[in-house]
């Protein structure tokens, strides 16, 4: 029996429901870019079926939308990309704003983390945090994780790609400010901006989410082989993890075209000519997959390089972590705390430049650029909330 709950913030709120019994906090959100209408109607379809037939739902499930002003007018934002501005530096300066001063993505940032702050403290969790995007090239659907074993386990359960360590090449992507909270959390990119498809695959996506995180049974959804089924055909049967190692990026004023027809994870050959930039081609330096190829106006990344992660990468790298080897870290010439508590490493790159940045991927770390000497490596499973899921049958 399902009931549905006063409702949580002024045209945000997509939908929320509440089970009899307890359960986990699922929360998905659609339009955190405002021409990518896909994800907030899938969540609308769902949403609208779980009302209108009778499943025996346990725990909460709440559908947000990002950008509400850019989704009205079909544009990605207004003044900033909404999915960069989740960096506590950023966040800092516009909690300190007047009313009169803030921008229209600073007001939708404001009233999502209201939101995000209502559900955490009212609801008990485990907490499941799902983004749906879609992308201006085609592409097939696929899973972009921030990289701890939480967010990898429960990836690993979708018939798709999975692509590892975006969040060091984009800063203040929501789902990198949750997951920095210990929260588990997936974004799931559906396909292309107004392609039917992408709405079908997010559909899918989220009714697979429901049952995997426990908040429906297998078998109250009667579809549900058949939208497993349809995203293991439009992921073309791909269901590895793959890294991304370059990204081509892109300052304001620059004219950038990409070649036409490349799709995500494209193989491309050392030569192969990717795009124009301010009048210079862009040649692939060496072989690997393209990511996200950029066919639109708005948008801070040319392109992404990625290559399949070996499985024995994997494993080893789930190993060491159980270990807690990142704990002896600062014993080596170049390597101090920079915060202990949240596993943040300072690193001196000429002391430490024998260490290549795949060994600190092994241990879950990701680099941030301090300056042309010092390096930040960021570590989700320092701040993961293990326990938090240790009771769910996919941990």
């Amino acid at each position: 029996m399902m009931k549905k709950p006063e409702a949580l913030g002024d045209g945000r709120l997509i939908g929320h429901l509440k089970g009899g019994d307890k359960g986990p906090t699922m929360v998905f959100f659609g339009g955190i870019h405002g021409n990518e209408p896909s994800g907030e109607k899938a969540i609308e379809e769902v949403f609208q079926k779980l009302k209108k037939e009778i499943m025996p739902l346990k725990g909460s499930i709440y559908g947000i939308r990002g950008n509400v002003m850019a989704l009205k007018l079909g544009k990605r934002f207004i003044d900033h990309d909404l999915n960069r501005l989740w960096t506590e530096k950023r966040m800092e300066e516009i909690f300190n704003k007047s009313e009169d001063q803030l921008l229209r993505e600073e007001r939708e940032l404001l009233a999502i983390s209201h939101v995000l702050k209502t559900i955490l403290d009212t609801e008990p969790g485990p907490f499941y945090f799902i983004d749906f995007h879609t992308t201006s090239s085609e592409t097939p659907p696929f899973i972009t994780i921030n990289d701890a074993l939480i967010n990898r386990k429960f990836a690993r359960l979708f018939p798709v790609p999975i692509v590892l360590g975006i969040e060091e090449y984009l800063e203040g992507p929501l789902l990198s400010y949750i997951n920095q909270k210990g929260y588990l959390s997936v974004g799931f990119e559906s396909g292309q901006h107004l392609a039917k498809e992408a709405v079908e695959n997010s559909v899918a996506f989220m009714w697979l989410a429901l049952v995997y995180g426990g908040a429906l049974l297998k078998d109250s959804i009667t579809d549900f082989e058949e939208y497993k089924t349809k995203l293991q055909e439009s992921g073309g049967n791909d269901s590895n993890f793959y890294e991304i190692f370059y990204k081509h990026g892109l300052e304001k004023r620059d004219q950038f075209t990409m070649e036409p027809g490349f799709r995500s994870f494209d193989l491309v050959n050392k030569g192969s000519l990717l795009a124009q930039h301010n009048h210079e081609s862009i040649l692939a330096k060496k072989q690997a997959r393209v990511f996200m190829p950029l066919y639109q106006k708005q948008g801070e990344d040319g392109f992404f390089l990625i290559r399949k992660i070996p499985s024995l990468a994997l494993w080893l790298s789930a190993v060491l972590r159980k270990i807690k080897m990142s704990a002896l870290l600062p014993l080596l010439p170049g390597l101090s705390w920079a915060d202990k508590n949240k596993g943040i490493l300072l690193v001196n790159k000429k002391a430490a430049r024998f260490l290549a940045k795949p060994f600190f991927h092994l241990l879950g770390y990701r680099n941030r650029v301090l300056n042309k000497n010092e390096i930040l490596m960021i570590s989700r499973e320092s701040t993961a909330k293990n326990k938090m899921y240790q009771a769910t049958w996919w941990y």
